[in-house]
């Protein structure tokens, strides 16, 4: 993750389809720490896994906190195929980390929750805008190009303008 602003407009240079998904949990009992704490220890060691393979399917991620409860995380996917092969895989590490999840869940009731969204985005219909930004978000996880390639409007880059 680079600091770098990069100055005047951008745009992603991603131009195929995309796949983002989302996935977070909620912690509802802070002082409970054995039920949420493996929760938010599994994500790293497969985030570690995915980024040491470029075959994964996995174009980057940002982790974003919503206030003191509700940690999400963003992911891009090259493709939705790729994301559900690595989340059904049984030699990779999210299996076994699904499993121990829901044991933890099981046995935690309500002390943790937990949500994920998954969105397929076809090529063209998504469109991005970062002004003096270091690269964020599809940008930084498939390259930053000026907006005047796409496309000076979202119209244009959305393919939306004749």
């Amino acid at each position: 993750m680079s600091s770098t602003i990069i100055k005047g407009r951008m745009t992603a240079g991603s131009e195929g389809e995309v796949t983002v998904f989302l996935i977070g949990m909620r912690i509802n009992s802070f002082w409970r720490l054995r039920t949420w704490l493996p929760v938010f220890r599994a994500m790293p060691r497969m985030l570690k896994e995915l980024s040491g393979d470029p075959e994964s399917g996995l174009l980057g991620f940002r982790l974003l906190y919503g206030g003191p409860r509700i940690i999400c995380l963003v992911q891009y996917w090259s493709s939705h195929e790729k994301l559900l092969a690595y989340a059904s895989a049984p030699d990779r590490a999210h299996r076994p980390a699904w499993a121990a999840f829901n044991r933890a869940l099981r046995a935690g009731r309500d002390r943790v929750g937990f949500w994920h969204e998954t969105y397929v985005v076809p090529a063209g219909a998504y469109e991005s805008v970062y002004v003096n930004m270091p690269p964020f978000g599809l940008a930084e996880a498939t390259g930053a190009i000026p907006v005047g390639r796409r496309g000076e409007r979202a119209a244009d880059r959305l393919g939306l303008r004749p």
